[in-house]
């Protein structure tokens, strides 16, 4: 019962994190084209640096979503 708690709880998170690298790529796109600069341009390294710095502000954005929704609910806002 544990272990197929575990494997539902690890593809919850797998999912969710492969969504928000999804995210991420789309954004990091969109800043590449924004810059005027071809994807191939860049290195690989930087790619994932970019990639990386996306990720980070989709989860931001995603926990300061989640703190407002709870204020929101406690009546708080």
């Amino acid at each position: 019962m544990i272990k197929k708690l575990g494997a539902i709880k690890d593809g919850v998170v797998g999912r969710y994190q492969s969504r928000i690298r999804e995210k991420a790529i789309t954004q990091a796109k969109a800043r590449i084209a924004l810059s005027h600069r071809n994807i191939k341009d860049f290195s690989e390294s930087e790619l994932e640096v970019i990639v990386q710095d996306e990720e980070q502000k989709v989860k931001g954005s995603l926990k300061q979503s989640a703190v407002v929704a709870a204020l929101i609910v406690l009546g708080l806002s």
